[in-house]
């Protein structure tokens, strides 16, 4: 099984990777392998653009129909029937299908996960032993590696994660702290401004009392991911953190396209934003 995903994913993304590298090292462009990755994230998420679109919008529809979903349950809580029979006239009424996003989900897993992985392998090469492991995989021979590629971006060592090396270098501490605030931007554009006007007036009309609980869960999960995604960028090397915030950004401006800004908008308003779509 391993070995036919390395087949159908890695293998594939590890040439595209040395072979943006030779180009660019060919050229003469200066870092060329943080430039390589950062390029090779943003051809993925191209690659990725329909099944990413089609489950922001399936996901963006479901968050702000979900403060009247969350109302139908309370109210029909002891009949299961008619809470059934209202949660279909809701996704009728708004044309949403539940099971919509699903499928894009599922087709982009294994693309993100080969990546990922390519990335942990290529920013570890330091011998002659994990060169040779990735000429292997190689498909044409004028791409094979003589040598082991260096590994830093603007002065900054790929290879290695923040936490093993902030203490001499202090500034490397913003670089999990603009991984976990990009995170933080995309997670709150993923609530649609729409959905926290209904769950302000659900609120009001309950007084608040049976929101309290759901509010502050739902403020917390807004941080624990960002945090989460931060805290990883400490640990693992930067290289990782170069695709990751490269992959987010990317995420953002799709969102922003698609959707508009969601939860974020007055923020963007903030910067004469007008918020994207509606």
């Amino acid at each position: 099984m391993f070995e036919i995903f390395n087949t159908l994913f890695t293998n594939p993304i590890v040439n595209l990777l040395v072979g943006l590298y030779q180009l660019l090292a060919g050229i003469g462009v200066p870092y060329a392998f943080g430039f390589a990755i950062i390029i090779l994230t943003v051809i993925i998420r191209l690659i990725l653009y329909p099944f990413t679109a089609a489950q922001i919008k399936s996901a963006f529809q479901m968050q702000k129909i979900a403060p009247l979903m969350k109302n139908v349950r309370e109210r029909h809580k002891d009949d299961k029937k008619k809470q059934q029979e209202e949660l279909m006239r809701i996704y009728r009424e708004h044309k949403i299908n539940p099971a919509a996003g699903c499928l894009p989900l599922l087709i982009q897993m294994p693309i993100i996960f080969g990546l990922y992985q390519v990335l942990i392998k290529a920013v570890a090469i330091d011998s002659n032993d994990s060169l040779s492991k990735i000429n292997s995989v190689l498909y044409l021979d004028f791409l094979k590696l003589s040598s082991v590629w260096d590994t830093m971006f603007f002065g900054i060592p790929l290879s290695d994660a923040p936490s093993k090396i902030w203490a001499s270098a202090p500034y490397l501490i913003l670089i999990p702290v603009l991984t976990g605030a990009l995170q933080f931007v995309l997670s709150k554009m993923m609530i649609p401004q729409e959905a926290i006007e209904v769950q302000e007036k659900i609120a009001q009309k309950t007084e608040g009392k049976a929101d309290d609980f759901q509010a502050a869960f739902q403020k917390q999960s807004l941080f624990i991911f960002p945090v989460m995604i931060g805290f990883f960028a400490f640990t693992l090397p930067v290289g990782l953190s170069v695709y990751w915030n490269t992959f987010t950004v990317f995420g953002i401006l799709q969102q922003y396209l698609l959707v508009g800004s969601g939860g974020a908008a007055p923020w963007f308003k903030k910067f004469n934003l007008h918020g994207g779509k509606k």
